[in-house]
C-alpha cells in the first residue's frame, strides 16, 4: 500500500562512488534534510546530502501534509512545562515556518491551498484551557462549535489561514538542483566522518535528519523519543469538509480533503503496541461515509518528544559539530521547516532567536521519560526472539501490517527481517 503522493515523476540522483569531503554533510533525504540542503544551497554553503534509499520514500511520503501553527492542544502543555516566553517563541517559530511555505509555494505547482485548521475535542474544558493558553501567549484563536464533521463534538480551536499541499510535488521542485547522493547508506560515524559502503565522507559539520536519530552513544534520544503509528485512508465519494480537522487526542481521527478525495487518518498506537490500525479506521469510514470508496491506504510513523516540541540543534554536548532534527510530534511539515530555518542559520553563523526553544539538551523531567525508560527495560528483559538490532529490545508481530515492530524505539522490519523503519540501521538475520 502506498500513499497518493507517490504517483508523480521524481528526480533521481547518483550514488556515492569513492571518498569525498564537504563542509556540511546532511544524513537523511526526507523533508527536513531536503529543506536544510535547500537553504544551505541558497546561502552558497558547501554541502552534500546522502539518503540510504531514494529521497522522499520514507515518512515524508506518508504524511497528510498539513501546514499549521495549530498542533493539537500543545500550547497549554508547553506553557505549563516551559513557561510563557518559551511557549511564545514556539508559536512564533511555527508562524515563521508557515510564512516560508506561503512564500515558496507561490512559485511551485504543488496543489497549495489556504485552509482553516480545526483542533477539535469532546471535552469543552480542554478547549477552554487551550484557548486560554493561546491568549496568554498573544494569539487570540477562535472557538468554533459548528463543525463539518460527521459526529458531534464539544467544538474546536480554529486557526485561520493555514495551508495544505502536495508534499512530493513541492519537494520534487525543491530538490531538482541539490547536491544529493541516493542509495548511499551511512553505516557508522567515526567522529565527523561517515562510513558508507561506497566510500567515506569527511565533513566539518554533520546534520542528522534521519527521523529518529541513529547515533546511540550521545544525546539519550532512546529515552527522549518514542514512535507512534497512525493510518490513512483516501476515500472517494465522501464529504468536502472545507478545512483541516484533527482530534486533540492522539487516538482520534483527522480529516482533510485533496481534490475529490477525503483523507481520513486515525487508528493510532505506539509502535510495537496493539492498536486500532486499518481495521478501526475502515470501521469508522463505513460508519461515517458508507457510500465512499477506498482508493488508497497507507501508514506513517511519528517521533514523539517528551514535551511536544522538536529537538533541533546540537546533537549533544558530548559531540562536536553534529546537529539533529527530530521529534516533530505528528507535525512534520511545520517542524521540518522550523528545523531547516534554524539549522541553516546555525550552520551559516547567523543568530536565530529560537535556538533555546528547540535545544535538544533542554532538561525535561516528565512522566513520559519514565514511561520510555520503563518500556525499554521491560522489552530488554523480555526473553523472546527476534530482537531489534538497534539496542536489543524484543520485537512484536504486527498482523495488520505484517511487520516486526519494536515498542522501545520504533524500528520495524518486514516478515523476512528487512529493515522498514529506523533507528535500527540493519535488518534481522535468521528471523525464521
Amino acid at each position: 500500500m502506498k500513499s497518493i503522493w507517490r504517483d508523480i515523476d521524481f528526480p533521481t540522483f547518483k550514488s556515492l562512488s569513492g571518498d569525498i569531503s564537504t563542509d556540511v554533510l546532511i544524513i537523511g533525504g526526507g523533508i527536513a534534510g531536503l529543506l536544510t540542503a535547500y537553504f544551505l544551497d541558497r546561502a552558497g554553503v558547501d554541502y552534500l546530502l546522502v539518503e540510504k534509499n531514494k529521497i522522499c520514500t520514507g515518512v515524508t511520503a506518508n504524511t497528510t501534509a498539513k501546514i499549521t501553527v495549530g498542533q493539537g492542544f500543545n500550547y497549554h502543555k508547553i506553557l505549563s512545562l516551559r513557561g510563557k516566553e518559551m511557549a511564545q517563541a514556539y508559536y512564533h517559530a511555527n508562524k515563521r515556518a508557515v510564512k516560508e511555505y506561503f512564500s515558496l509555494c507561490k512559485n511551485i505547482d504543488c496543489d497549495f491551498e489556504v485552509k482553516d485548521n480545526f483542533i477539535y475535542s469532546f471535552e469543552k474544558h480542554k478547549i477552554e484551557k487551550e484557548l486560554e493558553a493561546l491568549e496568554k501567549i498573544g494569539y487570540k484563536a477562535e472557538y468554533c462549535d459548528k463543525l463539518n464533521l460527521p459526529f458531534e463534538t464539544a467544538g474546536a480551536v480554529k486557526t485561520k489561514g493555514q495551508a495544505q499541499f502536495h508534499p512530493l510535488k513541492f519537494l520534487a521542485k525543491i530538490s531538482e538542483n541539490l547536491n544529493i547522493f541516493e542509495q548511499t547508506k551511512v553505516r557508522e560515524m567515526v567522529g565527523n566522518t561517515a562510513i558508507t559502503e561506497k566510500g567515506k565522507i569527511k565533513a566539518k559539520r554533520v546534520v542528522v535528519a534521519t527521523h529518529f536519530p541513529f547515533i546511540n552513544k550521545h544525546g539519550k534520544y532512546f529515552l527522549k523519543l518514542y514512535q507512534h503509528r497512525s493510518y490513512v485512508l483516501a476515500l472517494r465519494g465522501a464529504a468536502d469538509l472545507n478545512g483541516m480537522y484533527v482530534d486533540e487526542d492522539n487516538k482520534g481521527l483527522s480529516f482533510r480533503n485533496f481534490g475529490d478525495l477525503l483523507l481520513l487518518g486515525g487508528g493510532g498506537h505506539r509502535t510495537g503496541k496493539n492498536g486500532g490500525g486499518y481495521s478501526e479506521l475502515r470501521q469508522k469510514a463505513r460508519l461515517y461515509y458508507p457510500n465512499a470508496k477506498e482508493i488508497s491506504a497507507w501508514a506513517t510513523q511519528d517521533c514523539i518528544s517528551l514535551d511536544k516540541m522538536p529537538y533541533i540543534g546540537k546533537y549533544s554536548n558530548g559531540v562536536g559539530e553534529v546537529y539533529v532534527a527530530s521529534g516533530f510530534n505528528k507535525w512534520g511539515m511545520t517542524g521540518a521547516m522550523c528545523s531547516a530555518q534554524l539549522l541553516a542559520d546555525m550552520l551559516t553563523g547567523k543568530r536565530n532567536e529560537f535556538e533555546e526553544v528547540f535545544n535538544p539538551e533542554r532538561g525535561i523531567l516528565t512522566p513520559q521519560l519514565i514511561c520510555n525508560g520503563f518500556e525499554s527495560v521491560v522489552n530488554l528483559l523480555t526473553p523472546t526472539t527476534p530482537r531489534c538490532p538497534h539496542l536489543g529490545c524484543a520485537l512484536k508481530w504486527n498482523p495488520q501490517e505484517r511487520s516486526w515492530d519494536c515498542s522501545c524505539h520504533g524500528s520495524r522490519f518486514d516478515s523476512n527481517g528487512e529493515l522498514l523503519n529506523g533507528p535500527a540501521t540493519d535488518g534481522i538475520e535468521n528471523i525464521h
